[in-house]
């Protein structure tokens, strides 16, 4: 019988997994004192892993039910997770990068050391590029995100009439984000490059696949079986393939002309070759779709509420209209859009792990944050770009996420679009649908469709 390599290594795999898992459970653990919710036992442990899989948010719960703000842990499938109240966020807030490291912390999670490429994580410089360039330059590339958002929503849409259309909804937003994303990342024509497009917003979904299978693996395993999954390293060949001429192009042009000529593009793939980091391809290739997957956000969440909520749709629409007639499609215009921004703020609240310091904690309020910033005078508290101890869908401290601006600029963007082109409804009913949770990873259903119709005034 023919085997092949794949085979041998899979078979081989197999057969080491159970002494390193009898390895670890016989190795006692330093997080002992640390009280757990479910079993703490060896082999107990593994069975609260696997139920916390697909009930991490219920879990979480009970366990700050139970101890409050005393850390306490729960077991995952490759490692303790040891929770901690909020007055400790200070101290991880001034901790230094030897002592926590969001960067490694990251990587256990997604391995992308096995993924993508070591280099990623040895010399993030591609944080700092997008951390200084992009919060510098959102203004000047307004105009690029407002004029792909349309365009996207108008050319997958293909609204005829009055009619009603339906559409996954999960897809649809997911390409329209990629492809706004991609206009200020490697710019045009390539931003809307069906076949690249397709392969970023996949890559996001290969990279997380890859590595929940690598979790469940003990570490010694994870590089010999990182080389039998195929799906990140043809993403990542695929991608190659678009940047190679346009990186040799750039190059060239460098070296005929210096640092600067008269067309040079002004996008992150740009700033990339102007770090003079890395030159080849390759190298330059992993920085960009590791930017991608960063990025990559939902916005289908906030759509869902749009299509549930029609209640809210009028007072939305209100303000949208007003801001709009008066300072047109541009960032400033976006800054004034409080009821938006407050919209987008809870759904995000809500979709992650909800911190129990707001009133109704569990009841979505799509005002709630726009109403604190007219009761108080801490307004920029109340955004949903902002950080602070009681909100952090972006992080908090230093690393907090250092692509937020554009994030909001974007989703604010596309959903002002949809209250003034649109009207909206769900396909078969008329409740939120419940979104799909796995570990701490909260997802949209990707089956629940979303009509669209050219808005009726």
């Amino acid at each position: 019988m023919d085997i092949s390599p794949t085979k041998h290594i899979f078979a081989a795999t197999i057969c080491a997994t159970v002494p390193a898992v009898a390895l670890k459970l016989w190795k006692s653990s330093n997080l002992d004192h640390i009280p757990s919710v479910g079993y703490s036992s060896w082999l107990g442990s593994y069975i609260s892993a696997f139920k916390y899989v697909g009930n991490a948010v219920q879990i979480l719960q009970e366990g700050y039910a139970k101890y409050k703000e005393t850390p306490f842990k729960v077991p995952t499938l490759n490692r303790w997770i040891v929770i901690i109240g909020r007055r400790h966020l200070e101290d991880i807030k001034k901790s230094t990068d030897d002592e926590l490291s969001l960067i490694e912390a990251a990587n256990e999670v997604a391995k992308v050391d096995h993924l993508i490429g070591r280099e990623i994580n040895s010399n993030p410089y591609h944080s700092s590029v997008a951390r200084i360039h992009l919060t510098r330059n959102i203004g000047l590339y307004y105009p690029d995100i407002k004029d792909e958002v349309h365009t996207a929503f108008e050319e997958l849409l293909d609204l005829k009439d009055n009619v009603w259309k339906s559409v996954p909804a999960v897809e649809i937003m997911r390409e329209i984000v990629c492809r706004t994303s991609n206009r200020v990342f490697v710019g045009l024509p390539l931003c809307r490059d069906p076949d690249w497009i397709d392969l970023n917003s996949q890559f996001a979904v290969d990279v997380a696949t890859d590595a929940n299978i690598l979790n469940m693996f003990p570490k010694l395993l994870v590089p010999f079986v990182s080389k039998i999954l195929p799906n990140t390293a043809a993403g990542i060949e695929r991608a190659i393939k678009h940047l190679d001429p346009i990186i040799k192009d750039r190059l060239r042009r460098m070296r005929d002309h210096g640092d600067e000529w008269s067309d040079k593009p002004n996008d992150i793939l740009q700033w990339l070759i102007d770090a003079k980091q890395e030159s080849t391809t390759r190298q330059l290739t992993l920085r960009v779709l590791t930017i991608n997957f960063a990025s990559i956000h939902s916005t289908t969440n906030a759509l869902y509420n749009l299509a549930a909520y029609s209640q809210y749709v009028g007072p939305l629409r209100e303000e949208v209209d007003a801001v709009i007639r008066e300072h047109g499609w541009t960032k400033e215009a976006l800054a004034l859009m409080y009821r938006v921004d407050s919209f987008l703020a809870e759904t995000q609240r809500l979709e992650g792990l909800s911190v129990p310091v707001y009133e109704n904690p569990d009841a979505f309020d799509p005002f709630r944050f726009s109403q604190l910033r007219v009761d108080g005078n801490e307004s920029g508290r109340h955004q949903m770009v902002a950080v602070n101890q009681d909100y952090f869908p972006f992080g908090y401290g230093k690393h907090a996420c250092p692509g937020r601006f554009l994030a909001a600029n974007e989703l604010k963007t596309m959903l002002a679009y949809i209250l003034t082109m649109y009207d909206v409804k769900f396909e078969d009913s008329v409740s939120r649908p419940a979104s799909i949770h796995w570990d701490l990873n909260v997802m949209a259903d990707p089956t629940v469709r979303v009509m669209f119709r050219k808005r009726v005034i």
